[in-house]
C-alpha cells in the first residue's frame, strides 16, 4: 500500500492523506482523487485493523457523529456502556447532520454516523459505506396544551394549515419532511415562522403557544414538557434511524465494539 501511495503521490506532487491526531485522512489533493484515495485508506485502515488484533486488547479512539435527537436519547448510555466494558476505547462525539456527517465518513474523518432518512426522501448511497438499522422513530404533532385540537387522540394536518410552524433549518432531511407532509398529507405550505435544529428550541416555542410543529417520538415517548404529542391522523409518518461505517473501519475491533453497544442501546427496551 505504501509503494502504491508513494507512487500516485509522486504523480500528483501532493500528500493523499495526513495525520489527524492518530488517524488519517484525505487531504486536498486526496479529494481531488477521491476514487484513488479512499481505496488507499481502506488499506491502511486493513493494516490498522490487523495491528489491532495483533495487540490482542481493544485500546483506541473511534470517532461518532450523530444529530441530535439521537444523541439526547442515547449518547450517555453508550458512553457509559463503553467505558463499563472496554476503558481503554475513548470515544469522541462530534454532533452532526447526516447531509454532511455521511460524506465525512466516506472521506475517513468519522468512523461511525447515526443518521435518519425518510421514505420520500432516501439517502444517497455512499460506495464503501455499510448500513445497520436502528430503529423506526414515529413523527408527532406537537401542539399547545390549551390548542383546541389537543384534547384528540390522532390530529389531522389539514386542520393546521393556518398555524404558524416552527421547523428545523432549510436543507436538512427533517425540514424537508415537515414541508412535504404537510403538502401531501394536510394539502397546504407551512407558515414557517420559526426554525431551530435544536428540538429542545421547537419544543419551547410549541409550549409557548407561538407554533405548532412535527417532533420525532426518537427521546419523546413519555411525552415532552409544557406541550402535547398526537399522532397525525391521515397516515402514520416515520422515519429510518440507522448507524453507518466504513466497511474496513467495520473490520477494526474497536468500531466493531461501539458498533455492538450501540445496536444495543438503541434498539434494547428501555435504553430510549
Amino acid at each position: 500500500m505504501s509503494q502504491q501511495l508513494s507512487a500516485l503521490e509522486r504523480d500528483v506532487g501532493a500528500p493523499l492523506l495526513e495525520k489527524a491526531g492518530r488517524r488519517l485522512r484525505l487531504t486536498d489533493a486526496g479529494l481531488a482523487l477521491v476514487e484513488h484515495a479512499v481505496a488507499l485508506l481502506a488499506r491502511a485502515e486493513q493494516a490498522e485493523a490487523e495491528l489491532e488484533r495483533l495487540q490482542g486488547e481493544l485500546r483506541g479512539t473511534v470517532r461518532v457523529a450523530a444529530f441530535q435527537t439521537a444523541a439526547l436519547a442515547f449518547l450517555a448510555n453508550l458512553l457509559r456502556g463503553v467505558a463499563e466494558r472496554h476503558p481503554d476505547v475513548c470515544v469522541e462525539y462530534v454532533e452532526d447532520e447526516p447531509e454532511s456527517a455521511l460524506p465525512a465518513l466516506a472521506l475517513g474523518e468519522l468512523d461511525l454516523v447515526v443518521a435518519e432518512e425518510y421514505e420520500h426522501a432516501p439517502r444517497p448511497r455512499h460506495a464503501g459505506l455499510v448500513r445497520e438499522p436502528l430503529r423506526a422513530d414515529p413523527i408527532l404533532v406537537a401542539l399547545p396544551p390549551a390548542h383546541p385540537l389537543a384534547r384528540r387522540r390522532r390530529v389531522p394536518l389539514a386542520a393546521l394549515a393556518g398555524e404558524r410552524w416552527a421547523v428545523p433549518r432549510a436543507g436538512t432531511g427533517f425540514a424537508g419532511m415537515v414541508v412535504h407532509s404537510c403538502r401531501s398529507l394536510g394539502g397546504f405550505d407551512p407558515d414557517i415562522r420559526h426554525r431551530s435544529n435544536d428540538l429542545r428550541i421547537l419544543v419551547a416555542l410549541v409550549g409557548s403557544g407561538d407554533a405548532v410543529a412535527l417532533l420525532p417520538g426518537l427521546g419523546h415517548q413519555e411525552g415532552a414538557a409544557g406541550v402535547e404529542l398526537r399522532e397525525i391522523a391521515e397516515r402514520r409518518v416515520r422515519r429510518s434511524v440507522f448507524s453507518a461505517h466504513r466497511h474496513a473501519a467495520g473490520e477494526r475491533p474497536t468500531v466493531a465494539a461501539v458498533r455492538s453497544i450501540l445496536n444495543e442501546v438503541a434498539r434494547g427496551p428501555g435504553k430510549i
